[in-house]
């Protein structure tokens, strides 16, 4: 299964060129395949999505993963995997998307040169250590309460973001309890890409949407 993007620089330029980040998990997908639901998003526009899957065997994770990889690439689309790079190497993924627990963003970059490697953040600290590790992104979260993901250190808060997306120099996105209605205020405030799990499966029209869209105030 080959890419469609031959480097981490082809891969960053179509991440930036993203806006709505669509993440699958399949217990939010409402009965159906999680491959289905890629399939919609993708045929709505979505040029990114990560697939979240905290509850499978590798096994069936790396098959799932396969199966998304072949989808993507029909489509010309991203794909991330959460948490594991190995699964991501294994699938040929275009990045795997870090939290605070998972591998060292610096090591993983040293394994994975070529791919995009995303961060989850939650305070400036962590904001800037993955810029110095060279995250290729990163998430600023969760915004709002979310139900999707437990944290602890609890919804930030559009005023707390506000605060951290000064420290950020590298592309970023917001997640965290984001629905349609909050995108024109986080796009206002500099949010260039917006990841959303449970209102864009229920939504994949969302993915039509573009920063152009909306206007700052």
């Amino acid at each position: 299964m080959k890419t469609p993007f031959a480097d981490h620089a082809e891969r960053l330029q179509a991440f930036e060129s993203s806006f709505i980040y669509p993440v699958v998990s399949s217990e939010f997908c409402g009965g159906r395949s999680v491959v289905e639901v890629i399939g919609s998003l993708a045929e709505n526009g979505a040029k990114v999505v990560q697939l979240r899957e905290k509850h499978r065997s590798d096994r069936e994770l790396f098959q799932l993963a396969c199966d998304c990889r072949r989808l993507t690439c029909r489509y010309g689309m991203l794909l991330f995997i959460d948490d594991r790079l190995d699964i991501a190497l294994a699938c040929n993924a275009d990045g795997v998307h870090l939290g605070q627990e998972d591998m060292p963003l610096a090591t993983a970059r040293k394994i994975a040169p070529e791919l995009i490697i995303g961060a989850s953040t939650h305070n400036a600290a962590e904001v800037i250590a993955a810029q110095k590790e060279q995250c290729s992104y990163l998430n600023i979260g969760p915004i709002f309460p979310t139900q999707t993901k437990s944290v602890s250190c609890g919804s930030l808060g559009t005023e707390l973001f506000n605060e951290l997306k000064n420290l950020v120099n590298v592309p970023f996105s917001v997640m965290g309890g984001i629905k349609e209605h909050h995108i024109p205020q986080l796009t206002a405030m500099g949010a260039g890409h917006i990841a959303m799990v449970t209102e864009v499966i229920a939504k994949p029209e969302l993915c039509r949407l573009r920063r152009e869209d909306f206007t700052a105030d």
